[in-house]
């Protein structure tokens, strides 16, 4: 700048839907589908007769157009901008201040155009493939989701039990349920219930092909506790979100409760005859 010459430092412009910004004695300036320079330009044009030899320099701070939005249980929801070498996931959620719930419990969705996928933050900090880069325009909502498993049938303990941060084993899930019911239960009817990608279920055998039209697959795991290599594979096989694990009863305790209500239902019916064999 020439000596005696005078700057001033406009404050920052949010683009208009017209595509143009308003630049004090320039008036209204188109700015939408130009480059920094050619805006540079038009100010400087616009301000000639309203300044002595006209400067301008433009700066783009934020690129709303370029931006991700992030929502849920972050410390800072916002419209996030992407760099330009581009942002992946933990990225943006970083950049939000980062989750609040504990990581195992925390979920996060990808909303894209019309399409939506949800992942636990654990998947994506163990496997950096699924940390993929995002795009403008996309959504992210962070949910505290605990993960919990349901026990049925033959245990000591039939209840909706949460995992702890590291995972959860067959074993370790038996034996949060306090283990199977000595009296009751059937070692060889273990079974984990969950639904899988139908990709998965067609590598089974005689899955109905019609099951693999739907979607998710339900599909029951089998486990019989009196051999001793199921006792191993239990310690391999991992619990997730929403699985049902089930213990079947020994075929003695069914037949044990067939004879129980058997009696029941007849001892008042052989009590009554005898009451009326006695009346008359």
């Amino acid at each position: 700048m020439s000596p005696g010459s005078r700057s001033a430092a406009i404050p920052d412009q949010i683009v208009g839907r017209d595509g143009s910004v308003t630049v004090p004695y320039a008036g209204r300036v188109q700015v939408a589908g130009r480059s920094q320079h050619e805006v540079e330009a038009a100010i400087v044009e616009r301000l000639r007769g309203e300044a002595i030899e006209p400067q301008a320099v433009v700066n783009v701070t934020r690129n709303i157009t370029n931006t991700v939005t992030v929502t849920g249980e972050v410390a800072n929801g916002a419209r996030v901008p992407l760099s330009l070498r581009g942002d992946r996931v933990m990225d943006v959620i970083a950049a939000a201040g980062g989750y609040r719930s504990p990581v195992h419990e925390t979920f996060v969705t990808l909303t894209r155009g019309d399409r939506t996928a949800r992942a636990p933050i654990q998947a994506l900090l163990a496997n950096p493939r699924e940390d993929i880069y995002l795009r403008a325009g996309d959504i992210l909502t962070i949910e505290r989701t605990p993960p919990t498993f349901t026990v049925m049938g033959a245990t000591s303990a039939n209840a909706v039990m949460p995992f702890d941060a590291r995972g959860l084993t067959l074993e370790e899930a038996i034996g949060r349920a306090g283990g199977l019911t000595d009296s009751q239960a059937d070692p060889g009817g273990v079974f984990v219930l969950r639904y899988e990608p139908a990709s998965l279920a067609r590598e089974f055998p005689n899955v109905a092909p019609s099951l693999l039209e739907r979607g998710p697959v339900p599909v029951a795991y089998h486990l019989n506790l009196r051999e001793p290599a199921a006792l191993f594979a239990a310690r391999r096989f991992a619990i997730r979100d929403k699985d049902i694990l089930y213990v079947s009863n020994a075929p003695l305790v069914d037949i044990t409760r067939v004879v129980q209500l058997f009696q029941t239902v007849s001892q008042p019916a052989v009590q009554g005859v005898v009451v009326s064999r006695y009346l008359k």
